[in-house]
């Protein structure tokens, strides 16, 4: 249980950067559910959150929560999201739970980007956790031979497709020494929709969930 203590910890404190902030974003996955459940305390004085999946979306709107179109709600003055990895230099693996395109459009609207870990997350170097890869379904094949190139084990996910009607591929065995030249270079490859790398845009504060203490990483 420690693991999710230090979720809930880092979730809790995510409220105390929210600020004044009336329309939010809010991320995916299982730390984050801890911080929507968290945002019933303050739930009235918000006007709505842009979500990245349907599961938060449906979550959000058990709270009450309006969920907006991001079109309408245009700029964001906060986002606060998970990761599967993430380093001091505040660059990330995201996508595990396969929303990565959606994290990362949020992400990208937002002035200010709130990553929420426990400690067990927090790495030196990233790529010990599969780095997730959207693909357009007719092109899995050849990215993954691209990807191969690029020195990854591609593993395609299954019986999973993402909200946006594409596949997922999980690439093992990277060391990734520069995340951005890697984020950019695989951003490049056709028929990828998007790459699990937070690196171009990093979070801008990430709070780490320990065991008895939520410790603050900015960039």
């Amino acid at each position: 249980m420690s693991a999710e203590n230090n979720k809930q910890r880092a979730a809790r404190e995510a409220l105390n950067w929210l600020n004044d902030a009336r329309i939010i974003g809010v991320g995916t996955g299982s730390t984050v559910n801890y911080f929507i459940d968290a945002l019933k305390v303050i739930r009235s004085r918000l006007d709505g959150a842009v979500s990245s999946s349907e599961v938060s979306t449906q979550r959000l709107k058990a709270l009450g929560i309006p969920v907006l179109d991001l079109n309408s709600a245009g700029e964001l003055p906060v986002y606060v999201d998970g990761a599967d990895q993430a380093n001091r230099r505040l660059q990330l693996t995201k996508g595990g739970g396969g929303a990565l395109t959606r994290e990362k459009i949020v992400a990208a609207v937002s002035r200010r980007f709130v990553c929420i870990v426990d400690d067990s997350k927090l790495v030196d170097v990233l790529g010990s956790f599969p780095l997730p890869v959207e693909v357009i379904p007719m092109a899995r094949s050849y990215v993954a031979r691209e990807l191969v190139k690029l020195g990854g084990r591609p593993d395609w996910r299954q019986g999973f497709v993402t909200d946006n009607g594409n596949h997922i591929l999980d690439v093992h065995g990277l060391t990734i020494l520069d995340p951005p030249a890697l984020e950019a270079e695989i951003n490049q490859i056709t028929g990828v929709v998007s790459v699990g790398l937070f690196a171009r845009r990093p979070a801008d504060v990430l709070l780490v969930g320990q065991a008895d203490k939520v410790d603050i990483i900015r960039r």
